[in-house]
């Protein structure tokens, strides 16, 4: 973008320099903010390099940098490492500058297929029969009703340990903590475990919460290449061995976006770097648990440092917000610090309903309910696809599609938003500023609509792909 109005703006900046009371940089950063809610200074608009405004204005590059860092603390402009600093504008921005939401405010008419969610089924009906046999319990109602255990109620954490277990896999109560969905535990676990600075690595394509949550600690994240199978051990090796790196966060099953599984031979040697290396492992699971066949995890070749996250929230839920935190036991005390000064507890009535479900075999239903769903409304839109190159898994609720060139992710996004259909693109899920792959990720899962927008959806979306922006599409570029 030119920056064609510094010279116009540059007797602004002057006279926010003038006597006043304060700093330097807090003068500075006041006249700006005055001159961008005027008007004087545009959405959009990139604000002079430090060094060339400092020399225009007479003072160091530390003041400018200053300023600058309290215009990005106050939300009104945003710096891009390579490109500068720039007056924020919502339209303007890019996925991984907007930062991770769940919930998206979109219109009714639109259709979404951007986010992974839980599919509506029987859960409202399970759940009005439990809320019912709970209300005649009036003493296990009041425990509920109380704080309980940093760590979670003894029982919940059972439920946690039977959820997690699969294959050879066993954790026990005394291994998990009880946390208000896999958000809120990755949360904990890198509050736990990490610190303002610290290093962290994970796959180049990554679940866009830990990017989130990584930035707002203060915590460098670093990408790991990737194959079909996902993350590549040579690369964690050789990053290891030029970093300090404190942990490793990863989905080895059904990876998020790219739907790769991890082989047992690729967790085994991904551990054995881990320990050389004296790495951290983060495992999320809350895809997971769609596929139970799963493999191990990889923290189970290194259990000394293998950390697992789970949900309630992709299989049964996700209004429930319970999860789990499986840590090896010599840190459970530091993870339950995490849990007690992030939120003192997890809440104990959702997870009593989990317990409950879990403990009855509901759960099991509801999660296997959801896979036949899943895989039902896969194949009634696969046909769509064909002709095109994707990626998925069986057990994946989305499809991870190649933008066939010329054609750029963001093109097709925009493109389909203009129709009310929504996506998701590989740069929403990219670490850092290398170069992102033109893929799309579409998923099955939302329940507005029926049958009827899912197959019109998919078919806006492969008649995009396969044609290309139209003309009408070009001028709303």
């Amino acid at each position: 973008m030119p920056v064609k109005p510094v010279i116009d703006t540059i007797s602004i900046f002057k006279n926010a320099l003038q006597d006043g009371p304060g700093p330097k940089y807090m003068r500075l950063a006041q006249g700006i903010e005055q001159a961008i809610n005027n008007g004087a200074i545009g959405q959009g608009l990139k604000l002079p390099p430090h060094r060339i405004l400092a020399d225009k204005i007479g003072v160091t590059a530390g003041t400018v940098s200053r300023a600058y860092s309290e215009l990005e603390r106050m939300g009104l402009v945003m710096a891009r490492v390579g490109d500068g600093t720039f007056v924020r504008a919502r339209e303007q921005e890019r996925p991984r500058d907007v930062g991770f939401r769940n919930f998206i405010e979109a219109p009714d008419e639109c259709h979404d297929m951007s986010r992974n969610m839980h599919i509506p089924g029987m859960e409202a009906t399970l759940l009005a029969r439990t809320m019912a046999q709970l209300s005649g319990d009036v003493e296990r109602l009041q425990e509920l009703m109380l704080y309980t255990p940093d760590m979670g109620i003894q029982r919940h954490r059972q439920a946690g340990a039977q959820w997690l277990a699969h294959g050879d896999f066993r954790s026990s109560a005394e291994q998990i903590l009880c946390v208000n969905g896999s958000q809120h535990g990755l949360l904990t676990v890198l509050i736990a475990m990490l610190r303002a600075g610290d290093t962290l690595v994970t796959e180049h394509l990554t679940y866009p919460g830990l990017i989130s949550v990584a930035r707002f600690l203060g915590i460098k994240v670093l990408g790991i290449e990737m194959d079909e199978e996902g993350l590549i051990p040579a690369s964690l090796a050789e990053i290891c061995g030029i970093n300090r790196v404190s942990a490793l966060y990863c989905t080895p099953t059904i990876q998020n976006p790219t739907t790769a599984i991890l082989s047992p031979e690729r967790r085994k040697e991904i551990a054995q770097i881990c320990r050389e290396h004296n790495v951290l492992i983060i495992e999320d699971e809350t895809h997971g648990v769609l596929m139970q066949d799963r493999p191990m995890p990889i923290g189970m070749y290194a259990p000394e440092r293998g950390i697992i996250i789970s949900s309630l929230s992709k299989g049964v839920a996700a209004g429930l917000r319970a999860g789990y935190v499986h840590v090896p036991q010599a840190l459970v005390g530091r993870h339950a610090a995490a849990i007690r000064n992030s939120c003192w507890m997890a809440s104990p009535l959702p997870h009593e309903i989990a317990y409950l479900w879990i403990e009855d075999g509901t759960a099991r239903s509801l999660l296997h309910q959801q896979i036949a769903e899943i895989e039902r409304r896969k194949q009634a839109v696969e046909k769509l696809l064909q002709g095109l190159t994707y990626r998925t898994h069986q057990y994946s609720p989305h499809f991870w599609i190649e933008v066939p060139a010329p054609w750029r992710a963001s093109e097709i996004e925009y493109s389909l938003r203009q129709r009310n259909h929504l996506i998701s693109i590989a740069d929403a899920f990219s670490i850092g500023k290398g170069t992102v792959p033109q893929f799309v990720r579409a998923s099955v899962s939302n329940a507005s609509g029926g049958d009827q927008a899912l197959h019109d959806g998919f078919a806006m979306l492969a008649q995009v792909l396969r044609h290309g922006i139209n003309q009408e599409s070009s001028m709303l570029l």
